[in-house]
């Protein structure tokens, strides 16, 4: 079998995990929102509301969706499935956050992926940290990893080395300081591959050379504005190529995508997105596209 090397094609097998296991309570939540960083205290009846929906749009194209277990080794911020794992041909790589507080997060990701019979090719060692929202697959031989606060040098080291079988192009892309270290800049922070040809980027935080590149690979790009930006307009999940899934109320980032021949759907995402800064590809680890 081979797992996902894309983040466009037809989404067959995804990870998420509910916010009963990551919010757990609104006590819970009261107690740990500051902790973690979040812009407000989620209203967890509303969380619940709002996955409900965003759940229904996969399950309409997913076939099989895991959920992660609950865990008391875990915070509120495991509800983001797609950091502490990334997926190759050959089965997943094992990462370490670089926010300490998510750095549990991969062995019980581990523990899980063992019981499901997912193949591991790899494990991040030593003082590597890296976050999944940092490496994007641009196509099936082109690996794309954002150095900054969250992915270390010696982390882009070893996945290069991991990667060697199955990667043609391996980019590193710098990135910027932008609001600082406390806050979090990912590399998915301003760019999702909609189709091969199709991603929606904000364009003030990308490196000249890597929005040059994707313009000289024929990538249109769908731009994405500030206020838009700052309510996840540019964190869209690709369903299928030209299928996506984004947070409502990004009225323009949507009216490109659908100029571009896409289908688009969106769900209320303040309390499980927006709060806590993470949309619908972080939301979700694809582990098979076909």
């Amino acid at each position: 079998m081979s797992y996902n090397s894309s983040m466009y094609k037809k989404l067959e097998r995804v990870i998420v995990k509910h916010p009963n296991e990551a919010f757990i309570s609104q006590e819970h939540l009261a107690e740990a929102w500051k902790t973690y960083n979040y812009l407000e205290q989620p209203n967890f009846e509303e969380a619940l509301r709002e996955y409900k929906q965003f759940i229904e749009i996969l399950e309409k194209h997913v076939p099989q969706i895991d959920y992660l277990p609950a865990s008391d080794k875990v915070g509120l911020d495991s509800i983001y499935a797609h950091d502490p794992v990334k997926f190759t041909p050959a089965g997943a790589i094992i990462l370490k956050s670089g926010k300490k507080l998510r750095q549990p997060e991969a062995e019980v990701y581990k523990e899980f992926l063992i019981e499901k019979g997912i193949p591991i090719v790899g494990e991040l060692t030593g003082d590597a940290v890296c976050d999944g929202g940092d490496i994007v697959w641009l196509d099936d031989k082109t690996f794309v990893v954002g150095r900054g606060y969250r992915t270390n040098d010696e982390a882009i080291r070893q996945l290069k080395e991991m990667t060697a079988s199955f990667v043609d192009e391996f980019i590193v892309v710098q990135l910027p300081h932008d609001l600082g270290e406390a806050e979090c800049l990912h590399l998915m922070s301003f760019i999702s591959m909609v189709d091969k040809d199709l991603a929606a980027v904000h364009s003030p935080l990308m490196p000249v050379f890597f929005r040059q590149l994707l313009i000289e690979r024929g990538i249109q790009l769908v731009e994405v504005p500030k206020a838009e930006y700052d309510n996840l307009g540019c964190n869209v999940l690709a369903l299928a190529p030209r299928v996506c899934v984004m947070v409502e109320g990004n009225e323009s980032t949507k009216q490109q995508l659908l100029d571009a021949g896409a289908t688009v759907y969106e769900y209320k995402g303040r309390e499980i997105s927006v709060l806590g800064t993470g949309g619908p590809t972080c939301l979700t680890s694809p582990v098979i596209r076909d």
